[in-house]
């Protein structure tokens, strides 16, 4: 920069005035000061015009100014200094930090004769602003590598997020225990290796958090490791605020797999120990396990009486059971809580309880062997891919008078060691309650097997399905008057009978085997109407020793010309028969009524002639099963029919189950039922009121 003399040599520098920085100009080797402006004063100082350098600016000068003011002068490089740090202005007591940002150029006066221009900017605000930012970034980082290294001793995984919530750091942590690679867990990427079942419970409970800037977020999931397994993880995340801004959040991720486990196996010993000490009866009991059970450690659960009864009665089985309750996770269908099977000796039922001990099979989902379960079970494992079973006799006092089967299915794996020993303490914990309960089953056991012993089992017949159920009220311990009976008669028909005698105790019993017997014989004696069997049958009990009243239906099913089959009945005070078209489609019979057996009579009974339609039902049963205390008997008759019409489709058998388990029983009596089953290709019989004037030539 070149500056000429003008007038005697006074320079002019006013144009520099207006000038937003501080200007000044000095000339010669001792730099005496020329000019400095308003701005330049007013950052510096007030000093005289042709005072040296030393002398203007003193202490504030000597270490900042003069080195680079000699450079500049003699070589006439320019200088730049920014943020510079200064000392003591003149005049200053105690004075701040100061920052200024300067710079320092040659000016030409004239052939020898030079200067330096000095430009200085104030920038103390500016850089004391930076500096404490920088600081408090410095404080941050420092404070975050501290956590960092505090959460490494406690924490299994270490993880920051964006404002919003998405993963915006790479994590060694996370890395090492999921196997994921950032490019696979950055942003929300990260979800994919949250279980499925708890994937939609984290985003909801994240994204809460997220929008309300909670000071702490917790949540629990599982989480798939690098093993392919899931693992129980405490989650812990707070929000990184700035000027009250959330920038960041920070986040721990802890594996509480154990504790978790731990905290769930107390969980469910305390709830199995809550049922069973509220409740009586072993079946109660059972079922309340049942649902301790599902859904926690399996899919399914049944619960099974083992009850081993005379070889008289099933040809020769080792043992039946009695499906008494059954439990089911959401979204899968729960069979019916009670099913009557015998089991073969090859069954795996019957070598958990000869063994006394659990037995766990594995298979291919949906693929169950054959003895894997009851032949009933086995639909229901294989339409919802059952891929294991545990069964587990339960040892009371050294006996086993129930197993319990436990299902995993699906994608869930298989039950495995820790599922098997939590059951076990399970029942262990459950033992003395059971115990309890166990006295009076085996009474009522007994009681059970002296009453099938006077039940007879339904023929096989080549065309007729006949299929006969008895379940003893869990509420008492002896045995009742309810029966069955079915058999051929001398003429090749084959007798339907359901009875009840009055009572529920011994006498009653042997009231109820004196009456089946007598209505045997009767009926084997000679070819007559339903209703004369009847008659007779009512004067016979005359010779009975005390009181007995009863209520009985009787019934032939014949055979027409054509092949098809007719219903010939009498109902002496007895609930109506129920018949099921193939269709869904029910009613009662109520004809061929009279009075209940036991009391005078005057004149014959009536019969009542019914044709069965192919592929109907033709259901007998006592009043345990419609008729509940406070309750009009034609509100449990209307239960029963609509119930009959919802699984008239279903296997005799199963018909029959779901009766007897679908309605709600008051428990205080024995229910017992008959069915028969016509087969579904021959057509219609022929109207029949024709021919019962050919029936009663024979009534003697």
């Amino acid at each position: 920069m070149e500056v000429e003399d003008s007038e005697g040599g006074n320079l002019s520098f006013e144009v520099l005035d207006p000038a937003p920085v501080g200007m000044a100009v000095t000339r010669g080797p001792d730099h005496r000061l020329l000019y400095s402006n308003a701005v330049y004063r007013s950052q510096v100082s007030g000093p005289r015009r042709g005072m040296p350098v030393e002398e203007a600016f003193a202490t504030f000068v000597l270490p900042h100014y003069r080195a680079s003011m000699d450079h500049v002068y003699t070589t006439g490089e320019p200088v730049i200094r920014t943020a510079q740090q200064v000392g003591a202005l003149p005049g200053d007591p105690a004075p701040p930090e100061r920052f200024f940002t300067f710079s320092l150029s040659r000016v030409v006066f004239g052939p020898g004769e030079h200067g330096v221009l000095v430009m200085l900017i104030d920038v103390t605000e500016q850089t004391v602003t930076e500096r404490r930012v920088t600081a408090v970034a410095e404080q941050r980082r420092r404070i975050l590598r501290r956590y960092e290294s505090l959460v490494r001793l406690t924490a299994d995984i270490f993880w920051v997020t964006s404002r919003d919530g998405y993963v915006s750091e790479p994590s060694p942590s996370w890395e090492r225990m999921t196997g994921q690679r950032w490019a696979d867990y950055r942003g929300q990427r990260w979800l994919r290796t949250v279980h499925p079942d708890d994937r939609a419970g984290t985003i909801m409970s994240w994204s809460h958090a997220v929008g309300q800037a909670v000071e702490m977020w917790e949540h629990v999931y599982r989480l798939r490791t690098c093993d392919g397994g899931y693992r129980h993880f405490q989650l812990r995340a707070v929000p990184i605020s700035e000027n009250g801004q959330v920038v960041e959040w920070v986040g721990t991720s802890t594996d509480i797999e154990q504790q978790w486990q731990d905290q769930r196996r107390q969980r469910l010993l305390d709830r199995a120990a809550n049922a069973t000490a509220q409740l009586r009866s072993l079946e109660e009991m059972l079922g309340a396990l049942a649902d301790v059970i599902v859904p926690e450690l399996a899919d399914g659960c049944g619960v099974y009486l083992v009850t081993d009864l005379t070889d008289e009665r099933h040809g020769g089985a080792p043992f039946v059971i009695e499906r008494l309750a059954t439990a089911a996770r959401p979204g899968l269908k729960r069979l019916p809580p009670y099913s009557e099977e015998q089991l073969p000796a090859g069954n795996a039922f019957v070598q958990a309880v000869r063994r006394r001990r659990p037995l766990l099979m594995t298979f291919p989902a949906g693929s169950p062997p054959p003895q894997a379960a009851p032949e009933g079970t086995l639909p229901w494992l294989r339409l919802n891919d059952a891929n294991s079973a545990l069964i587990l006799p339960v040892v009371v006092d050294g006996g086993v008078p129930a197993v319990v089967c436990a299902v995993t299915c699906g994608d869930r794996p298989a039950i495995g060691r820790d599922a098997f020993t939590l059951l076990s303490r399970m029942f262990d914990h459950a033992h003395d309650a059971l115990s309890r309960a166990i006295r009076f089953q085996r009474a009522q056991q007994i009681a059970l097997a002296l009453q099938y012993s006077l039940l007879a089992e339904p023929p096989c017949l080549p065309d007729l399905r006949i299929v006969a159920r008895y379940r003893a009220s869990p509420s008492a311990a002896e045995v009742g008057g309810d029966w069955y009976d079915s058999f051929v008669l001398p003429d090749g028909v084959p007798a339907l009978v359901i009875g009840d005698v009055s009572g529920h105790d011994l006498s009653a019993a042997v009231a109820m085997s004196q009456l089946r017997n007598m209505l045997r014989a009767l009926a084997m004696d000679r070819r007559e109407p339903p209703g004369e069997i009847l008659t007779r049958l009512n004067v016979a009990m005359e010779s009975l020793s005390g009181d007995v009243t009863a209520t009985c239906v009787y019934a032939r099913v014949e055979e027409c010309d054509d092949g098809g089959h007719r219903l010939w009945y009498a109902s002496a005070g007895h609930p109506p028969p129920l018949l099921v078209s193939p269709e869904g489609r029910a009613r009662f019979l109520v004809e061929g009524v009279s009075p209940l057996l036991g009391v005078p009579q005057a004149g014959p009974r009536v019969s009542q002639a019914e044709p069965l339609p192919p592929g109907s039902t033709l259901l007998l049963y006592t009043d345990g099963l419609v008729e509940r205390p406070g309750e009009h008997l034609d509100e449990g008759l209307e239960r029963l029919r609509r119930l009959a019409e919802s699984v008239a489709g279903e296997p005799v058998d199963r018909f029959c189950d779901s009766v007897v388990s679908g309605l709600p029983t008051s428990g205080l009596d024995d229910i017992a039922v008959i069915a028969l089953r016509v087969p579904a290709e021959p057509p219609p019989c022929a109207p029949v009121t024709e021919h019962i004037p050919c029936l009663r030539q024979h009534s003697g």
